[in-house]
């Protein structure tokens, strides 16, 4: 799977700055992409153990405890397999300059965040299929190491479990639903036959919902089919798994819709509409004056300046949430201002997807808005930002 974490292109990852969320243990970064462990794949790599180690006792009973080493190797191995299915997004959105911001191998899988969409169909079609194929591939030489070895032994059960793993993985992610890449490559083929990429994306959207929800009734449906002799804990751990992976699918297919959505929203965007209105105060103005002050220029923000009237600083509107109205006249601004950093001023012309990807450079809470001469115009605030777009995907009024 690929796919933006439900984030659009160039979003703030944190409202005060600094590094985005690591996402886990770093583990690498080849191709200069950093790959995380996430915290949920040791569950995973625990289930596993337990699961396929239960298993070892009917093929190989002369291993005893030892089977659970072994079979900790093949989940190690298995999400080694798993990255390889990522990697090859990853290479694949590089070859693109789409941009990829991490991997994350994570509760039942991997996932590659690419930073921007594909601007043709057919790149968008061959980055989903390139997954899958790297899955096959890995079946075809776990097949072809199984072919030398011998079945009932430690390399051959290693080997058989690789290769239906990833027979799995390849077969999962070609079905034809978002976020999984067959619904990627279901909405390049309707965007190529269409000419519009929404209507590839809604097609691919809910092909996925309703891929969830047969996952959800399906999937203890087949296990029982499977095994009728199947104990009460393992129809509740069936039931649970696809619970899980439906919801992640129904998920995931929402996120894709969100994301295309905000796409056709951005453009329409522009720093001038949403800054507030802004005042000048001195760092040692009382807060209950600068807030008076502001109320009477109907102004939404407070500016920091110093002796020559230059901005310094921007008042922080949660900082001031937090000092009760009785404190207000004793605490100077200066206690709830952020000191104005360079990344923090942003021009009053900026529009679309370039506020976004402007403000992920440098994450805050409020941004100095300037006109071209470098006068201040006013202040953008990040939660009206977000209480736009949010507003827009929800298709509610704007004011």
């Amino acid at each position: 799977m690929n796919d933006t974490k439900g984030r659009a292109p160039g979003t703030p990852d944190s409202p005060e700055g600094g590094e985005p969320p690591r996402g886990g243990i770093l583990m690498g970064r080849p191709f200069g992409v950093p790959v995380y462990v996430t915290p949920s794949w040791f569950l995973v790599a625990a289930l596993i153990t337990w699961i396929f180690g239960s298993r070892l006792a009917d093929v190989l009973p002369g291993l005893g405890a030892t089977r659970y080493l072994l079979a900790f190797s093949f989940a190690v191995a298995f999400y080694g397999s798993v990255l390889v299915h990522e990697l090859a997004h990853t290479v694949v959105g590089l070859r693109y300059k789409l941009g990829v911001r991490r991997i994350q191998l994570q509760f039942l899988g991997g996932v590659s965040e690419i930073e921007k969409e594909a601007d043709r169909p057919w790149r968008e079609f061959w980055l989903a299929l390139v997954g899958p194929l790297l899955s096959l591939a890995l079946a075809g030489v776990f097949w072809a190491g199984l072919s030398a070895v011998e079945p009932a032994t430690v390399p051959g059960v290693l080997l058989a479990g690789l290769m239906i793993s990833n027979l799995v993985v390849a077969a999962f992610n070609l079905l034809p639903g978002l976020p999984l890449d067959g619904g990627r490559m279901l909405r390049a083929v309707v965007w190529a036959a269409t000419g519009d990429p929404m209507k590839g994306t809604v097609a691919a959207v809910w092909t996925g919902r309703a891929l969830a929800i047969a996952v959800v009734l399906g999937l203890p449906v087949l296990g029982a089919a499977q095994n009728a002799q199947r104990s009460t804990g393992e129809a509740m751990l069936d039931g649970v798994l696809a619970a899980i992976l439906g919801f992640i699918i129904w998920q995931g297919a929402g996120n894709s819709l969100r994301n295309a959505r905000l796409k056709e929203i951005l453009p329409g965007l522009k720093v001038r509409d949403l800054a507030r209105r802004s005042i000048d105060v001195t760092p040692d103005t009382p807060l209950g004056e600068a807030l008076r002050r502001a109320h009477e220029a109907h102004a939404g923000a407070i500016v920091v300046v110093d002796g020559r009237g230059e901005p310094t600083g921007l008042v922080k509107e949660s900082a001031v949430t937090d000092i009760p109205e009785h404190r207000r006249p004793w605490v100077a601004v200066s206690a709830v201002a952020r000191d104005l950093q360079p990344g923090h001023i942003v021009p009053v012309d900026l529009a679309g997807e370039q506020i976004l990807e402007t403000l992920r450079r440098a994450p805050a809470s409020e941004y100095l808005v300037v006109r071209a001469d470098g006068s201040v115009y006013g202040v953008l605030s990040l939660a009206d930002l977000e209480r736009r777009l949010t507003a827009a995907l929800l298709g509610r009024p704007t004011v």
